[in-house]
């Protein structure tokens, strides 16, 4: 199908038709729908780009007109995606470019990134458990030297946990007496 014969529909470059390309598509200002767009036009991009190599592999002077309507159609294309693209804010680490660059996995970044965090991870539960042994081994020190002062430490903190513990319910019931309940689904973001 040449830039003639296009009935505003994009092609997904696979034989199948996509979603329409009109103003009222393209003026939403829904991420994914703007994702979607510009996975639609890249997808029609490679359809086309398929076409223009079938094209200058068998060209003779005939298929001359064809191939300037393609390469036309693929420019057309190309600056419709810019103008998609824009509207699409994805920010994508240079390592995964590098990687891809490099002809390699872009799944090996995020390995290496969650293999970071467990290693950090790692690391800070280490420290933390340090410490709260820290943290015991004084007390158990104070205690001996100090009994009365512990103990009123203790007092102190037991009412301090519980007030912490009052406000933190008090902040999630409703005016009925039910509890809020956090939904799994809150603050997570759609891709």
């Amino acid at each position: 199908m040449d830039s003639s014969q296009n009935t505003g529909l994009g092609s997904g470059g696979n034989g199948m038709l996509a979603t329409p390309l009109n103003d009222t598509a393209a003026a939403v200002d829904d991420p994914k729908q703007n994702l979607n767009q510009v996975i639609n036009s890249t997808q029609k991009t490679l359809g086309l780009i398929h076409q223009l190599y079938l094209t200058v592999s068998s060209f003779n002077t005939a298929s001359q007109l064809p191939l300037l309507q393609r390469l036309n159609g693929l420019v057309t294309e190309l600056d419709n995606m810019v103008e998609l693209s824009e509207k699409c804010n994805i920010q994508v680490p240079m390592e995964v470019l590098n990687l891809i660059d490099d002809g390699k996995n872009p799944d090996e970044f995020t390995r290496g990134v969650i293999n970071s965090c467990i290693t950090k991870n790692q690391v800070t539960k280490g420290k933390t458990d340090a410490f709260k042994s820290l943290r015991k081994h004084l007390l158990e020190e104070l205690e001996q030297t100090f009994p009365d002062e512990v103990e009123s430490y203790r007092e102190i903190r037991a009412i301090s946990a519980a007030e912490a513990k009052r406000l933190a319910q008090s902040q999630s019931s409703l005016p009925n007496g039910d509890v809020k309940v956090k939904s799994e689904h809150q603050g997570a973001t759609p891709l």
